[in-house]
């Protein structure tokens, strides 16, 4: 393609990118740039569930090419020795349907005694050998975990105003710790990191010679204690020190840059030194308002975030893995799923997001059938 062209082709989808705001410099150096070959995995989460053949063909419809997945309830109603059975049935499900899966979110299996250290943690994770052994099996690379103890991620409001009306959800500190201690008590960062360790050095050995990435979470949202129980994950400098517990090519991030943000780091250096060390194995595109003590979801292209560079670091550094946005306000009259989840927000930040790449020539995977 001849420089002109090019530069025709960037003018234009920019004037069809709101908010997007790329710089004339920028775009004269992605034109003369020579083409990089790391290709990012548009994804969503298409859980298994009722109407999965009508999600999936949404999902392909707006150009996603990777479903990522929860397997908890599709392994919880099995025997561990059924869960290879189940995966290869379930990875032929989502092949057939066009939309391969390029990871799971969340535990597979239970971890509620692993994380906290309660009796029962030893069988837990042999459940959560048992998958990811599976997993390999079945050729799903990637698992996106977390070791929030007790509490998984934590809003105190899903219903605050965002632009035009949309519903989105809020963090305040304050509120949250009115509601008190959980029914675990209070839980030291020291046990949480002894958990931490007891856990890495039995499943990262197998994640490895399963070939399964583990990518680990950053809490959300970054802040200890929250209700009585310590949280570790809430640093860049907490997270060096986790993939070094079973250094391995496996152990690594899920970048999901609003939380770091929280936690104050430079994201987009961040985001640089990581993808460089091959430890960026899945990406949560969001953005927030806000600090760690009080925060709010906010539209891909209405926060602080300098969302258009991101993408650029990524791509620039070597990322190709899965990326999707994460909770985007629900807009009006979708019903198709919980606050964050909802579809139409995510068409609006899919949307956003292809704009961009197309703009600045960063390569994606696109599928080729109909």
């Amino acid at each position: 393609m001849s420089t002109p062209s090019r530069r025709t082709v960037l003018q234009s989808t920019i004037a069809a990118v709101a908010g997007a705001a790329v710089s004339p410099s920028v775009l004269q150096a992605q034109a003369t740039a020579p083409p990089r070959k790391n290709t990012i995995k548009l994804a969503e989460m298409v859980s298994p569930g009722a109407n999965l053949e009508q999600r999936i063909r949404l999902a392909r419809q707006i150009g996603m090419t990777r479903a990522i997945v929860s397997l908890n309830s599709t392994l919880g109603r099995v025997q561990r020795n059924q869960y290879e059975e189940e995966l290869l049935k379930l990875k032929k499900q989502y092949d057939d349907a066009g939309l391969p899966i390029g990871g799971v979110e969340s535990h597979p299996v239970d971890a509620t005694r692993i994380k906290l250290g309660l009796p029962g943690r030893d069988e837990e994770i042999e459940n959560y050998i048992a998958a990811i052994q599976a997993m390999g099996k079945a050729a799903i690379p990637m698992l996106c975990y977390n070791f929030m103890a007790g509490l998984d991620w934590v809003r105190t409001s899903f219903d605050v105003p965002e632009r035009g009306g949309a519903m989105t959800s809020e963090f305040d500190y304050k509120t949250a710790e009115a509601q008190g201690e959980t029914r675990y008590g209070k839980v030291s960062e020291e046990k949480i990191w002894d958990n931490m360790v007891y856990f890495q050095k039995a499943v990262i050995p197998v994640a490895e010679k399963a070939g399964v990435q583990m990518a680990l979470h950053p809490d959300d949202p970054p802040i200890s204690p929250l209700r009585g129980i310590g949280r570790i994950l809430t640093s860049a400098a907490n997270f060096r020190k986790v993939m070094q517990i079973v250094p391995s090519p496996v152990n690594g991030i899920t970048f999901c840059h609003a939380n770091f943000l929280l936690m104050g780091e430079d994201i987009l250096a961040l985001a640089k030194e990581w993808c460089q060390e091959k430890k960026i194995f899945f990406v949560h595109y969001r953005d927030v308002r806000g600090t760690k003590e009080h925060f709010r979801e906010t539209f891909h292209d209405n926060g602080p975030s300098d969302m258009v560079k991101m993408l650029q670091v990524l791509s620039e550094n070597g990322f190709d893995g899965p990326i999707r946005p994460d909770h985007a306000p629900t807009l009006e009259g979708d019903t198709s799923g919980s606050r964050g989840y909802a579809m139409q927000g995510k068409i609006l930040a899919f949307g956003y997001m292809k704009g961009i790449m197309d703009s600045l020539g960063i390569p994606y995977e696109k599928s080729s059938t109909p």
